[in-house]
């Protein structure tokens, strides 16, 4: 069974030792629920990221996905939220077994990632499409976690490599909780939590579609983070200041509100990466450096 070096490498540094232990009952695990479920494996996706993904067939030969992960709190998170969608805005899971970490969704066909569009226009567009598709209320359960959750990991930052060796502002760190708070607990819904260009896909049958949520709890201009540090390619400032624009104009956001929400999340997604030792930390923390910058402007 193929499972790409870079793979194993972001697995260990995410999850350490549970990490390790995992990927050893990998292949046990993927040929049990292979068997289990009467599918057949057409290998791994091309961008595989925190959790072993496989495009699959059933018996009747209609194409699926296979999702293996690290069970626990972060994977029912995920499946609770696509069930929430319920097929609206965001492939559907098809079976779960959530003690094990596994799940099979549709497949999205032919599943063209939002970051193979070259028109910025057109890719703000239909991001703005499905940004709308999957707003929803908080839910009444209670089951899913806050993004407060998410931003105690700053408090990590004081006693962490990032702080010692200087990598991280203080500043910033202090700006990006100062942000958080003010904004927290303001018109909290459910939220993706990751709804970026590789995690919004083409279907022939539904269009531009969501994968991949998170599940959480907070302010819904937090959900456009992810997008709006992602894929920065040629004159990666101007880019940045476009998204905003055109992402306050589409959605009718206030600009600073939206600017110090991005601090706040880009810096933490900086303070992630940092912790998993992925050299990528340094993207969201010089946009967070341009989101202080726009943000002093526009308090002059």
């Amino acid at each position: 069974m193929e499972i790409p070096s870079t793979f194993r490498a972001k697995i260990t540094g995410a999850f350490r030792e549970e990490g390790s232990n995992w990927l050893a009952g990998l292949e046990q695990l993927v040929a049990t629920y292979l068997d289990k479920w009467g599918l057949t494996s057409l290998g791994p996706v091309s961008n595989l990221s925190y959790n072993y993904v496989l495009k699959v067939v059933n018996e009747d030969g209609n194409p699926r996905i296979l999702k293996f992960g690290l069970a626990g709190r972060d994977f029912s998170n995920e499946v609770r939220a696509i069930e929430a969608y319920c097929g609206n805005g965001c492939a559907r899971v098809l079976k779960t077994d959530i003690d094990n970490g596994v799940m099979l969704l549709e497949q999205l066909i032919p599943g063209t990632m939002l970051s193979q569009l070259e028109d910025e226009e057109q890719i703000i567009e239909e991001y703005i499409k499905v940004w709308k598709a999957i707003r929803r209320p908080r839910p009444s359960d209670g089951e899913f976690p806050s993004l407060q959750h998410w931003m105690t990991g700053l408090s990590r930052y004081q006693n962490s490599k990032a702080q010692l060796e200087g990598l991280i502002s203080e500043e910033l760190v202090l700006m990006a909780q100062k942000y958080f708070a003010e904004s927290s607990a303001e018109n909290e819904e459910l939220l993706h939590g990751d709804l970026h260009h590789e995690n919004i896909l083409y279907s022939d049958v539904h269009g531009w579609f969501a994968i991949d949520p998170k599940g959480v709890i907070g302010n819904p201009y937090f959900d456009l983070v992810s997008f709006l540090t992602n894929q920065l390619k040629d004159n990666p400032q101007e880019r940045l200041e476009l998204r905003i624009n055109r992402l306050c104009d589409g959605l009718r956001l206030e600009r600073l509100k939206l600017l110090k929400t991005a601090l706040a999340l880009s810096i933490l997604y900086a303070f992630w990466a940092v912790e998993d030792g992925d050299p990528d930390w340094i993207r969201p923390y010089q946009c967070a450096v341009w989101f202080q910058k726009w943000i002093e402007e526009d308090e002059e």
